[in-house]
């Protein structure tokens, strides 16, 4: 597990949380377009109480500065009773033309907001790309 340290900061009427994420990987992938265009689409369609958009592509065999493999930790009131799969699926479906054109990777972590506090902010790794990692 990755471990993560939360800020909170008022969105609204809720509290809304940003995940600190690896400096590395923010320092090589500032939020570009399509970082913007993802989360601009899943604040509307979830009204998440928690989401980070992590640009992974640094950690993959792509050109510098590529928006092509990313991590979305979303945390929602809108997944109560629905099964994992099906919250990928509506994430998947949130971003149609992202997975249609430039993003090649999408790592989901779709949670409850009780599931969230159970796993104390928790984010385990993405799995490693088939299309070959820098590692």
């Amino acid at each position: 597990l990755i471990p993560t340290g939360v800020h909170a900061r008022r969105h609204g009427h809720h509290k809304r949380y940003d995940i600190t994420t690896p400096l590395d990987l923010v320092a090589a992938n500032p939020a570009g377009p399509v970082a913007a265009s993802i989360t601009a689409k899943l604040e509307a369609a979830f009204k998440p109480d928690v989401l980070d958009v992590v640009n992974e592509s640094a950690s993959h065999n792509v050109p510098r500065g590529s928006e092509s493999h990313f991590k979305v930790v979303l945390v929602a009131h809108a997944f109560a009773s629905v099964p994992l799969l099906e919250r990928h699926r509506l994430v998947n479906e949130a971003l149609a033309d992202e997975l249609k054109g430039p993003v090649h990777a999408l790592s989901i972590v779709a949670k409850t907001p009780a599931q969230w506090a159970k796993a104390s902010g928790a984010v385990p790794p993405s799995p490693p790309c088939l299309g070959g990692s820098k590692a």
